[in-house]
């Protein structure tokens, strides 16, 4: 049984570290907010981007070479994890997903061509048994994504010379809620021209014909490369705003048990000064009782 001190102590340190959850909590949360303004400011360039490669996909013949609209070869795969720690079951959920994703196809999973974002996540796709080709760490903050997106396209290109790709899937976890996330997956190439045609809103018809000056093949090459960028840096910061609300969750169930602990804590330590003070108020009447005998 501890004395008083040490439960003091005790007490005393379950404090800070109530301190120190709810700080986190609130440190998750603003950085949920940077990254979905992030994608908010990104959502009329990428609406732009998806017009034009619409537009040009229109007036491009069917038999143009470019490797990005062709979808033999290889199966090559990026999954958006985390650099961090708790963040709860948050690596393991889209390492499963990515990993169950391709159940149904002729070729395991594990033989796919994989690049990982996140070091946290590389140790379940290796356990899982699958080879990494490529590992990035994840930005400090959102002026950090744009770059790590750059190294990351220079690496595709790279990736799928070396490993003869045809398809490239990326999965990352999309928030949900402020505590909550799901997986999701999409497909980043080849170019899913109907997809492409489905993400037209009304607002974006218009009476007038579009034109182009450019050289189809080349307009359409440097709308490509837009749209990986885009496809990219909205992935990577949907995944860090599903990390910190993964992050929320797990401090709130630490901040629920912290709380049980302090109140217990604090009521053995009720419970042993009032024991003490019982034990001293019998004292004194023992030794009061002791005096008026003698005399």
């Amino acid at each position: 049984m501890q004395d008083f001190e040490t439960l003091k102590r005790s007490i005393d340190s379950t404090r800070d570290l109530e301190s120190v959850v709810r700080t986190m909590k609130t440190l998750a949360a603003v950085s949920i907010r940077q990254y979905e303004q992030a994608v908010d400011s990104l959502e009329d360039f990428a609406e732009t981007v998806n017009r034009g490669l619409a537009m040009v996909l229109k007036n491009v013949p069917p038999q143009t070479s470019l490797s990005e609209l062709q979808g033999t070869g290889s199966t090559g795969i990026i999954v958006f994890g985390s650099d961090q720690g708790m963040c709860g079951q948050f690596n393991e959920q889209i390492g499963s997903f990515a990993l169950d994703y391709f159940a149904d196809d002729p070729q395991p999973a594990t033989q796919h061509a994989w690049m990982v974002i996140g070091s946290r996540i590389s140790g379940k796709l290796l356990d899982a048994g699958c080879q990494l080709d490529y590992e990035f760490n994840l930005p400090g903050a959102v002026t950090g994504i744009s770059p790590l997106v750059a190294d990351i396209l220079a690496e595709i290109d790279r990736w799928r010379y070396e490993r003869h790709l045809g398809k490239i899937y990326i999965f990352y976890n999309q928030r949900v809620s402020a505590s909550s996330y799901k997986p999701h997956a999409q497909q980043l190439l080849p170019i899913d021209v109907a997809q492409l045609a489905q993400k037209q809103t009304p607002a974006s018809t218009s009476r007038s014909l579009p034109l182009f000056t450019m050289a189809p093949g080349v307009l359409l090459s440097r709308l490509i490369r837009q749209y990986l960028f885009v496809s990219l840096f909205r992935a990577c910061a949907e995944s860090q705003a599903g990390e910190n609300a993964s992050r929320i969750a797990s401090m709130q169930a630490a901040e629920h048990n912290i709380k049980e602990r302090l109140m217990n804590l604090q009521a053995e330590f009720n419970q042993r000064r009032q024991t003490a003070i019982t034990e001293e108020l019998l004292d004194v009447v023992t030794g009061f009782e002791a005096l008026k005998e003698e005399k």
